[in-house]
């Protein structure tokens, strides 16, 4: 099987979903669900892998156990290819229509520190700042938890404060549901938006990197 395009069901499909998340409603249309959302979510991250990586499709249930929201499915299909924990390239289809992302999402404390000292160093921080500002004046949103403040011991005048209070950072683009959805277009423009995203996922490659702590220290934050 090929991609040929995100049919406009998954988005309806959704939609549904957040008037009635429930067991019930899943059972009934659990057929759909592959049909419509996870069949073709797949075969477009597949079409993807050969260029930027092996990609992994989500679970459609929510981990509840710690919790308070009990709905027990995601209001929304998502897919990612990783080059280390919590990073690389993302892309999701939900009520809202497709979206495609790239970054580091939840980093470890580790990647945390990392990622300020890439931005601190004048060199390193500098290129991050054009690459940031380049994916901002393309059209995506530069987003990522952020401290209110700025984080301990940094100046108030640090030429770059507003990435120094990044404890995550990433780039999105909402594409909403567009004419060209249930095309093969869907294909060329996810393509697209990972390659411009691709220098901002090189840096933290580079200056981030896969976190050293271990699963049971990662699994406390």
């Amino acid at each position: 099987m090929v991609f040929e395009g995100i049919p406009r069901d998954a988005v309806r499909f959704y939609g549904e979903l957040e008037q009635d998340n429930s067991t019930e409603f899943w059972a009934r249309q659990q057929q759909r669900y592959a049909v419509s959302v996870r069949e073709p979510l797949t075969l477009l991250v597949e079409a993807l892998a050969g260029e930027f990586g092996e990609p992994h499709v989500y679970r459609p249930q929510r981990d509840l156990r710690f919790s308070h929201d009990k709905r027990p499915y995601k209001d929304h299909q998502g897919a990612v290819v990783r080059v280390a924990d919590g990073m690389g390239w993302y892309v999701e289809v939900g009520a809202g229509g497709l979206t495609t992302a790239g970054g580091v999402f939840r980093p470890a404390p580790d990647q945390v520190e990392r990622l300020r000292r890439g931005v601190d160093d004048d060199h390193t921080g500098e290129r991050l700042r054009g690459i940031v500002e380049v994916l901002a004046a393309d059209g995506f949103d530069i987003g990522g938890e952020q401290l209110r403040t700025r984080p301990r011991g940094v100046a108030e005048d640090h030429p770059r404060l507003d990435l120094m209070r990044h404890k995550s950072l990433t780039a999105r683009r909402r594409h909403g549901e567009p004419v060209w959805l249930c095309s093969v277009t869907t294909l060329d423009r996810v393509r697209a938006d990972w390659r411009a995203m691709a220098p901002l996922v090189a840096w933290l490659t580079e200056h981030v990197g896969p976190s050293t702590a271990t699963a049971a220290s990662r699994s406390r934050r």
